[in-house]
């Protein structure tokens, strides 16, 4: 069994979860606390924020993450994996949708998959690689929507619910922010479990 948590060049090895969350958060500010993002717009800053942040904070606490829990469910709750497979897939539905458009068969397929199957076959960095560039791509839209298109309508899914431009990408800042509270706790307990097992 292994007996650490986290390690790396930067002496966080044998580091419990939450130790290096609060190293991190001392180096480094919140998003929200740097400053704009450039190229979004005024009221869509809070969402870019949100995203960045998620994506920082889940590189940083799972990063030596071990692939062999990616998919354990302790307690039943649902597991790392699962998160990060939804942290990609529903940025990239919600913001589909604020762009006025219907999913492809390719999204409402992942969709599927995202619900019933774990992807096995990926790994820790292959779903945070994945992860990082969906939020890049989020950035690249939240930089060419217009204020002035915030209001608009849009219709959610095969029933056609009413949301609108703005609803759509603020709900996708707080979605992904909810997930990753969830993915943190459970990968906490996860390693910190591990590391206080007994070595065999």
């Amino acid at each position: 069994m292994r007996n650490e948590v986290v390690g790396d060049a930067d002496g966080s090895a044998g580091k419990s979860v939450r130790d290096v969350a609060n190293g991190f958060r001392r180096k480094v500010n919140e998003a929200w606390l740097r400053g704009p993002v450039d190229g979004v717009p005024a009221l869509l800053q809070p969402v870019a924020h949100a995203l960045l942040q998620a994506r920082e904070e889940t590189a940083v606490l799972l990063r030596d993450f071990p692939d062999d829990l990616l998919w354990a469910r302790p307690g039943g709750v649902a597991s790392v994996g699962f998160h990060l497979q939804h942290l990609s897939g529903v940025t990239d539905r919600l913001f589909t949708y604020a762009r006025g458009e219907s999913l492809s068969s390719q999204q409402r397929e992942a969709l599927a998959t995202e619900r019933d199957l774990p992807n096995s076959h990926a790994s820790i960095k292959d779903l945070l690689d994945r992860f990082d560039a969906q939020v890049e791509r989020a950035l690249q839209q939240l930089r060419s929507t217009g204020a002035e298109t915030l209001t608009e309508s849009r219709l959610v899914g095969r029933q056609r619910l009413p949301s609108t431009v703005v609803g759509l990408l603020f709900h996708a800042a707080e979605h992904v922010q909810r997930h990753v509270g969830q993915l943190l706790v459970t990968a906490r307990i996860q390693l910190e479990s591990d590391r206080l097992a007994p070595i065999e």
